[in-house]
């Protein structure tokens, strides 16, 4: 369907992604065949980093095997932690590896309590914690990971997982796999200081401007899904549609929020992808980013302003938080990047009102 086009994981690299982004719209990452991936598992989808963990001495593989698909254990968690500040060098200058995730070290470790440590390790606990702050004092009322998952995400250190293996999707209280702790520690341990520091000078400009109690009503919503997986043709939470798994794709996550949530404003949306959705109001309803406001839907591609709205020119959609913010489901699940400063920005074609 339509601007339900996979996104590959996200990289942290935006500059490289600007540069790149119509092919990473168009194209995906990773491709799989249907034969290939009817074969992935949630034990050997990421040998590669399983091989590069075990490598680096950050894990061990358990009876022989690694074991991709159990559970991570607190303790095999805080123990990778210290590996990889050691394997680093410590180039963050982060001291919170050794506390524990959980207190049971054999209890599993959740994949918001992963990421909390792993962006602590990466000397960004405290961004984190200022995206979480700036989101409640906004009024928004965020889940308690939300700043986390936002830092997480915006380093690509989630993989999406190809559409055929949607089922090995995790939400962000779900226990992580060995094998997904295993992609994120080995795409960290690639990263340069320049990835934390682009990630460190952009989200400490985040910021939510007041917001009125139908815009809140609406973007509760949104903040509250933060980190669900993005899932080929995804409109819901669970199941319930008929999919592998619950999450949702680009036009799917903003059906979500205005539709499947009963809002009233969802019923002047008629289309279910981002063209159809772009393309049902008269051009004179379109905005420019200069006049958007919170609640808005955006839409992006190759479309400019004046174009008319099809499948192949508007690819994506996502939804405006407010200055500058914009909160989406791509590549790297639901997330927030800003509209300018990213490739958002380079491929937006025009915003909707749907809050009157």
């Amino acid at each position: 369907m339509g601007t339900m086009t996979r996104q590959a994981a996200s990289s942290s690299a935006h500059q490289l992604a600007r540069k790149l982004v119509t092919a990473v719209l168009l194209l995906g990452g990773l491709t799989f065949s249907a034969t290939a991936s009817a074969a992935l598992t949630s034990a050997n989808w990421d040998p590669g980093s399983q091989r590069a963990v075990l490598r680096a001495g950050l894990m061990r593989d358990l009876g022989g095997s690694f074991n991709g698909a159990a559970g991570l254990t607190a303790a095999q968690a805080n123990q990778a932690m210290i590996a990889f500040a050691a394997a680093a060098q410590s180039p963050y200058g982060a001291t919170s590896a050794a506390a524990p995730a959980v207190r049971a070290t054999r209890s599993p470790v959740m994949l918001q309590a992963f990421d909390r440590m792993l962006v602590a390790q990466l000397g960004l606990a405290d961004v984190a914690a200022h995206v979480q702050a700036a989101t409640s004092a906004a009024g928004l009322n965020p889940p308690g990971y939300y700043g986390t998952e936002v830092v997480a995400r915006y380093l690509g250190l989630r993989y999406n997982h190809p559409s055929s293996s949607d089922q090995l999707e995790l939400f962000p209280t779900d226990p992580i796999t060995r094998g997904e702790a295993a992609w994120s520690l080995a795409r960290a341990l690639n990263f340069g200081s320049w990835n934390t520091q682009d990630a460190r000078q952009t989200l400490t400009g985040y910021g939510l401007p007041e917001l009125g109690s139908n815009e809140l009503q609406a973007l509760r919503i949104a903040v509250s899904r933060i980190g669900y997986p993005y899932v080929w043709g995804g409109t819901t939470d669970d199941t319930s549609d008929g999919l592998a798994h619950g999450g949702f794709d680009c036009s799917g996550f903003a059906w979500r929020v205005f539709k499947v949530s009963g809002l009233s404003w969802g019923r002047r949306i008629g289309g279910r992808t981002a063209a159809q959705q772009a393309g049902e109001i008269p051009r004179s309803q379109r905005l420019h980013a200069s006049a958007l406001q919170p609640g808005d839907t955006l839409f992006f591609g190759s479309a400019h302003f004046n174009s008319t709205a099809t499948e192949a020119n508007v690819i994506h959609e996502g939804i405006y938080l407010g200055d500058n913010w914009v909160i989406h489901s791509s590549g790297q699940g639901v997330y927030v990047l800003p509209l300018r400063g990213s490739w958002l920005g380079d491929q937006f074609a025009w915003g909707r009102r749907v809050i009157y």
